[in-house]
């Protein structure tokens, strides 16, 4: 049987283990007594799923409201990393016969001077 959560609004949040059929009915406070309705207050631990996709599941819960600090980001990103570096990329120019210039990867519908 599962462990589902639910939040009690005097006692706080408490556990309980039920069948799946029961999965949405409210259940009384082991505390108090009084009917609590079920909550989603953590992310499921799946304890057979290999570690690199547990990690990865984890980085997606992660909240989008508290970014990474600067010494977090400069270490997932290495020295001379391209996207943080500064450095613009070279472009790719073309040269004519006639010594026209030619940028294949701008926009190839204008015509360079």
């Amino acid at each position: 049987m599962p462990v589902y959560e639910y939040l009690c609004n005097d006692c706080g949040p408490f556990t309980d283990m039920r069948p799946m059929a029961e999965c949405d009915d409210p259940r009384e406070c082991p505390k108090c007594e009084h009917e609590s309705p079920r909550v989603i207050l953590t992310a499921p631990a799946f304890s057979c799923m290999p570690a690199d996709r547990r990690k990865a599941h984890a980085t997606n819960e992660r909240s989008k409201h508290a970014p990474k600090t600067l010494d977090q980001y400069k270490a997932s990103h290495g020295a001379g990393c391209g996207c943080c570096s500064g450095k613009k990329p070279a472009r790719l120019v073309t040269m004519s016969k006639s010594g026209a210039k030619g940028f294949p990867t701008a926009r190839p519908w204008m015509i360079s001077h």
